[in-house]
This record gives structure tokens, sequence and C-alpha cells, in this order.
């Protein structure tokens, strides 16, 4: 059986069905190392996020 990098993708979280039909592409034709450190970047940048809400931080100056 071939690796699928979009179905190991997809498996563990990550969007791939929103992506354009081109960067889908480029994404199937990773090896299955590659997929492993790209999920293992995402798994560490949810770790270190806000669950509940991220915003944008706005700034109120006054002269």
């Amino acid at each position: 059986m071939t690796f699928d990098a979009l179905a190991a993708l997809r498996e563990a979280g990550n969007p791939v069905d929103l992506l354009t039909p081109q960067q889908q592409d480029v994404l199937s034709g990773l090896t299955e190392e590659e997929v492993t450190v790209l999920n293992s970047v995402r798994e560490r940048l949810e770790a270190v996020s806000d669950a509940d809400v991220e915003g944008h931080s706005t700034a109120i100056k006054l002269a």
C-alpha cells in the first residue's frame, strides 16, 4: 500500500480539504517523514495556543 500524505494529514486534524487543488497537490507529494514533521509542528503550536480564544490585540494610542 502506498503512503497517502493527504489522508495522513487529514486524519491528524489538518484541514487539507480547505486548501486549493494546487496546495493539495504539493502536500500529496510529501513523504511520510515530512508529514510526521508537519503534524508534530501543528501539535506543538496547538499545545501553546489558548484553546478557548485567540484574538488580535488592540492598542489605543492617545495623543
